[in-house]
């Protein structure tokens, strides 16, 4: 979910949005990084994945969204009923979602569980933090995929992780938070710590991306398992 404030200008996205399914009811597609979900207040914020899809898809809507810097897999209702009933879904937490990521440093454990609750601090807009106290329920599970070395201009090497992180809450910044909370941020996160690691701050991207989803089609109650490969 984006969180961004009102003075943030996205930049023009010049990539395009790919349609990887649609039906009368609903639409499948991949969503660039650096696209905003939803249009924002500031008229400098118009374009956005549901602003382009509109002018497609006539009244659909989204039923989740994805950071501004995350690419990957959404699922469009194409009208009021679907959006209910997926939105069902998602908030009975039936839905699956999968994303590919690249952590910065090497990660000890093979898999693991983060249960951490995650509270809007009003203070630190547009941050995340996590709190024992004022924090709703957060869990994310992560399985390493794994280590390696990339290569820097002028020599040495950054230490990243490759991971598969499946959420089963859906809180805002949920999977960069969590990260950085484990010790091992997302690469490229520039809100969580992800541009800390020496010859990280070049990275072009959010290195977060929705590789799976997988839902029950609203009208014909077919198992829908989407998946779109990482681009990094």
């Amino acid at each position: 979910m984006s969180t961004l404030s009102d003075t943030f200008i996205a930049p023009p996205c010049h990539e395009k949005i790919e349609t990887l399914y649609q039906d009368e009811h609903l639409a499948l597609i991949a969503k660039p990084s650096g696209l905003l979900s939803l249009s924002g207040k500031n008229p400098l914020n118009l374009d956005s994945v549901h602003h382009r899809l509109v002018q497609i898809f006539p009244g659909c809507t989204l039923v989740h969204r994805l950071d501004f810097g995350t690419s990957g897999l959404m699922v469009i209702a194409r009208n009021k009923a679907i959006n209910a009933a997926l939105c069902q879904q998602f908030s009975q937490r039936t839905v699956i979602k999968r994303y590919s990521a690249l952590l910065c440093g090497h990660l000890g454990d093979t898999e693991g569980v983060i249960d951490a609750p995650i509270a809007k601090d009003p203070a630190l807009f547009p941050l995340m933090s996590i709190c024992a106290v004022r924090g709703k329920p957060a869990r994310s599970r992560y399985r390493v995929v794994e280590r390696f070395y990339q290569e820097q201009e002028g020599g040495g090497g950054l230490s990243l992780t490759r991971v598969e992180l499946t959420p089963e809450t859906g809180r805002t910044h949920q999977l960069r938070i969590h990260c950085q909370q484990l010790g091992h941020p997302i690469l490229g996160c520039d809100l969580y710590g992800g541009r800390e690691l020496p010859g990280s701050e070049r990275t072009p991207r959010l290195m977060l991306h929705a590789s799976e989803l997988h839902f029950i089609h609203p009208v014909s109650g077919e198992r829908i398992t989407a998946r779109h490969a990482s681009p990094f």
